[in-house]
């Protein structure tokens, strides 16, 4: 089975809130026959398109391939955050790899919210970008653990964005009984996800990018030049980037062994009016602090764009408003019998160490994905690092490359059932609140 037609009907956005709110483009043609470029992507999401865009904008002539519509996968359906530093929190990062590329890391993170305001303004790309994240704790321990990390960045490096938040304070913002406290960072931001995607794929056609949609890659030929088969043509190029994250496959072994992709699941609710404030009384967004991770935000139209609940395998649940309105009520409980307008899933892709793997899988084959979360920032500047590496500029694509990112025990056969039983322990601490 495979996961770009087993939950979603070839070339069409899902019924999502986003999508019923986008900014559309017309149709890309599909590729047909024999192409040459200098550059293929394969993957028109965040990483892809800014690979393209940069490329493209240093004068290389770039084909990029998707299998279904631009911002189809992940980049066009998650939460919408724009997170500070990486995945990982920085002290961990520090046992990871050491203070000196922790510390080149959290720069990264911050260069990373500079390059999607950068792009967003460049290329006047309408996505509602609104400043402010608060994330929040849900018992004494969380928020303990919120309050020394907050600390750490403003007394270690620097980052003055941020403000600990008691339990009053906290609820002040959001006034969920659940949360006890917290930290309100306002160098991270939220957007529309799907116009952003949009937004860069406009902007690589104008800098003379060749996309080509419904267009699916089934094969790589690894050699000089390399070739990309497709189902009714081919691209002979000198580089080729993988930019496919969970909807890889069975393209390169090397990055399927330690990129594996996971579902998740978001609902938007019927307008909510003066209620709204009942949930937010600031236009920011939240993520919580359980390992399955709650994260939320007000649309401009006042719904509750709510993301919750994680699956495991091919298929999506049944019932996808019945997931998220599990852990939705707990974080509100007045939301109990509220109406849900939208629901909609995505498959995104996380790591062993939930760090991004990029690298160079091939002489002239580069691969970024695996950003566990975190992409609408990582995954943008990823495609800016894999582009300044193909022009030979491979500082920052080889500090990622060095992060530690080890397969999956058990191989393609056994990690899911693996994960699925870590993730079953993990979501019983959240229940019990350990």
């Amino acid at each position: 089975m495979n996961l770009l037609y087993s939950n979603d009907r070839r070339g069409e956005y899902p019924q999502s809130w986003y999508a019923a709110t986008a900014r559309p483009l017309d149709p890309f043609p599909p590729l047909r026959g024999e192409t040459r470029a200098d550059v293929c992507v394969v993957g028109a999401g965040y990483t892809g398109l800014s690979a393209a865009l940069h490329l493209a904008e240093a004068g290389l002539d770039v084909v990029l391939i998707e299998a279904h519509r631009v911002g189809f996968g992940a980049s066009g359906r998650n939460g919408g955050q724009l997170g500070s530093g990486q995945r990982v929190e920085q002290d961990r990062l520090e046992n990871l790899v050491g203070r000196d590329d922790a510390a080149k890391l959290w720069q990264m993170g911050e260069d990373a919210k500079a390059l999607v305001r950068d792009l967003i303004a460049r290329h006047r790309i309408d996505c509602d970008l609104r400043p402010g994240i608060l994330w929040t704790g849900s018992t004494p321990a969380d928020v303990r653990h919120l309050h020394e990390y907050g600390t750490l960045l403003r007394e270690r490096y620097g980052y003055d964005r941020i403000e600990l938040l008691d339990a009053e304070a906290c609820r002040a913002i959001c006034p969920s009984p659940d949360y006890r406290g917290g930290c309100l960072d306002m160098g991270g931001a939220h957007l529309h996800p799907l116009n952003f995607a949009l937004g860069l794929a406009r902007a690589a056609a104008e800098a003379g990018v060749r996309i080509h949609e419904n267009t699916q890659v089934h094969h790589v030929e690894e050699r000089r030049p390399a070739v990309v088969r497709t189902e009714k043509g081919r691209v002979v190029a000198d580089h080729v980037i993988l930019a496919c994250n969970g909807y890889l496959g069975g393209l390169n072994r090397k990055v399927a062994a330690r990129v594996m992709p996971i579902n998740n699941f978001i609902v938007a609710t019927e307008p909510l009016g003066e209620n709204a404030r009942r949930v937010l009384a600031r236009d920011v967004a939240v993520a919580d602090s359980r390992f399955v991770i709650n994260y939320f935000r007000l649309s401009p139209d006042g719904r509750l764009l709510f993301g919750g609940g994680e699956s495991y395998g091919y298929r999506f649940p049944r019932d996808i408003p019945a997931v998220v309105r599990k852990p939705m009520t707990k974080v509100f409980p007045h939301l109990r019998d509220v109406r849900i307008d939208y629901a909609w899933g995505g498959t995104l892709a996380i790591t062993m160490k939930r760090l991004p793997y990029l690298a160079r899988v091939a002489p002239n084959i580069l691969s970024a994905s695996g950003y566990s979360g975190h992409g609408v920032g990582n995954a943008t500047q990823a495609g800016q690092l894999v582009a300044l590496a193909i022009r030979g500029e491979t500082e920052g694509f080889d500090t990622m490359a060095r992060l530690p990112v080890p397969p999956f025990p058990g191989g393609p056969g056994l990690r899911t059932p693996l994960l699925v039983l870590a993730m079953t322990w993990y979501a019983l601490r959240d229940r019990l609140g350990i």
